[in-house]
């Protein structure tokens, strides 16, 4: 299943997206929960609860998305340099402080996180900050966490991921490399684009499918989550380690080869830019930059 959030007459609501992608049928919750997006569809889900009724559906072109955790319980995790053609772009960029002589590829995840408050939805802008001028884009594939847990084993892990989404981890370079601790450089305001809608893992193989992105039309990012380093089992195990996991939890789970810092010189993004993240088994995400 797909399902999204969105605005319809300036109301928040939250449904279920048809095979098409042409029409959202809104389920039957109250206001608060429809604030927050899928999130009570997710608990109701790993409860073993049937989900709420359904109304008269809307056409998707009638309705505007938001993402479909607008704002996620928690900070949101995030895995630094999990492709190998990335992690050497990155490791030979002169901005990545995890960097050691002769560690471009890493021995274990790199984790970091982004405040909630840094989500936006589809279509809404990319703020361009005073305080940075070296703003880049990162596509990746996220999972939401169904189950919860602590200490998950690698191979139960899988049982444990809801579905999926798409995330754009914006990122100001100067502040990443600056303050050597990514959290801020991730953080600012609008630097987290998500959406369109979550996907159930009975509709997205998230160990196998396609990431791209294109920045004005032109094709920057083009990969395979074959190619991670650290699979997703991998990834719920080590964070669990330590931090129990709860429903809705948003992994995301790195970018491929391909961004601005990358090219020389770097292709930052301007204000005018207009970003596409395109995954398989989901769909797409586009954000203009203002």
């Amino acid at each position: 299943m797909k399902i999204a959030a969105f605005l319809h007459q300036g109301q928040p609501g939250c449904g279920l997206v048809s095979p098409d992608m042409l029409s959202v049928q809104p389920f039957d919750l109250p206001l608060a929960q429809r604030e927050l997006g899928a999130q009570s569809l997710i608990e109701l889900q790993v409860r073993g609860e049937p989900l709420p009724a359904l109304l008269v559906a809307l056409n998707l072109s009638d309705v505007q998305l938001r993402a479909p955790l607008p704002r996620p319980r928690r900070n949101i995790f995030c895995v630094g340099k999990n492709y190998h053609a990335h992690a050497r772009e990155f490791a030979g960029s002169g901005f990545d402080s995890s960097a050691k002589s002769g560690g471009e590829i890493p021995s274990d995840p790199i984790i970091f996180t982004k405040v909630p408050e840094s989500v936006v939805g589809p279509g809404a802008a990319i703020a361009m900050p005073d305080a940075s001028s070296a703003i880049d884009y990162e596509a990746e594939l996220t999972i939401v966490i169904g189950k919860g847990g602590k200490g998950i084993r690698a191979a139960d892990a899988l049982g444990h991921v809801w579905g999926y989404t798409i995330i754009n981890d914006v990122t100001a370079r100067d502040w990443q490399s600056r303050h050597q601790q990514w959290h801020l450089g991730k953080s600012f305001d609008t630097f987290c684009p998500m959406g369109p809608w979550l996907v159930s893992a009975d509709e997205c193989d998230g160990t196998n499918t396609g990431v791209r992105c294109y920045v004005n039309g032109e094709l920057r990012q083009n990969a395979s989550t074959k190619d991670f380093i650290f699979d997703i089992p991998k990834l719920i195990e080590t964070i669990s380690a330590g931090i129990t996991l709860y429903p809705g939890d948003l992994i995301a789970t790195g970018t491929p080869v391909g961004v601005g810092i990358g090219f020389k010189p770097p292709k930052y993004l301007v204000a005018g830019d207009v970003v596409r993240v395109e995954i398989d088994g989901i769909g797409h995400l586009e954000n203009p930059v203002r």
